[in-house]
């Protein structure tokens, strides 16, 4: 339990410009998101911030804590880390907290790990997202083999709901015909202004950003004319502001499960360099 993270696809595009490889393993999205974003000072990022949260990691991993975190850093914006855990309901979440909270050893590694990770930022928030089946497309998604998120955010504006439901509604009947696109919107209960929608869509590469760009051209044939027309006019008048975003999976940062290590190991848990493997055979052993 230490972290989870959120933001959708602009003008044309909106949710549903990226194209997502058909899913193996495929799992739906957790009903409760909770999203944790450590802005990360001027080159403290990198190696440094991935050596401070490996200890969060090693101390899940002593505890064999049952709740797992996926971690995503920033390609664009701010340089920044989301941490994403997901829980059925926010009874689960509450569980969570309070059972470590009452693990006194793993409680204190994880408070020493703050203590060297806080040095690290300069700044921290953290919200809570709840899905929204309605509004998603195909959101049941191999995960494990991902490797990216755009993830977009929404503000709509007082009193505009009514545009807003009718613009995802649009987008959705539009892109259902147009194969192996999806997303999952969440909307956030918790830690974000105003009324805030964030979408994430998964990708396997970052050349399903190139084919997004390319469904553009269908997406606006589904629409048709006066459907494009009636799209613009609601988004003008519903959106507040809005956030684009790209994000790569950590893996040295997230603490996911041996389901997802056994998926695709090579990216989960990669086998050390021969260097890195002579090194750590030279230091000499450490009394516990």
């Amino acid at each position: 339990m230490k972290k989870f993270a959120g933001l959708l696809l602009g003008s044309y595009l909106l949710f549903g410009g990226l194209g997502i490889a058909v899913a193996q393993e495929s799992t739906p999205p957790p009903k409760v998101l909770s999203i944790i974003r450590e802005f990360v000072k001027p080159g403290k990022g990198g190696a440094l911030h991935e050596k401070a949260e490996s200890a969060f990691v090693q101390a899940m991993t002593r505890a064999k804590w049952p709740t797992h975190y996926l971690a995503v850093s920033s390609i664009s914006g701010k340089p920044r880390v989301l941490f994403l855990t997901g829980y059925d309901s926010f009874e689960a979440w509450e569980k969570d907290v309070l059972a470590t909270q009452n693990n006194a050893t793993l409680s204190a590694a994880l408070d020493r790990a703050s203590v060297a990770d806080g040095d690290l930022l300069s700044d921290y928030d953290a919200s809570a997202l709840v899905y929204s089946d309605e509004y998603s497309l195909r959101s049941t998604v191999d995960i494990p083999h991902m490797r990216y998120f755009e993830i977009s955010l929404y503000r709509v504006r007082p009193g505009h709901d009514g545009d807003w439901d009718t613009i995802v509604k649009m987008v959705k009947a539009a892109y259902e015909k147009i194969p192996d696109v999806r997303w999952a919107v969440y909307h956030a209960a918790y830690g974000q202004e105003g009324n805030t929608y964030i979408v994430f869509t998964p990708m396997k590469s970052a050349a399903e950003v190139d084919q997004g760009f390319g469904h553009s051209k269908q997406f606006m044939a589904n629409m048709g004319e006066d459907g494009m027309k009636k799209f613009s006019e609601l988004m003008a008048a519903a959106i507040e502001t809005s956030q684009h975003n790209l994000f790569a999976f950590s893996p040295s940062m997230s603490y996911v499960s041996e389901e997802w290590i056994k998926a695709d190991p090579s990216f989960w848990k990669p086998k050390p360099h021969a260097a890195e493997s002579k090194k750590a055979e030279a230091k000499p052993a450490q009394t516990q």
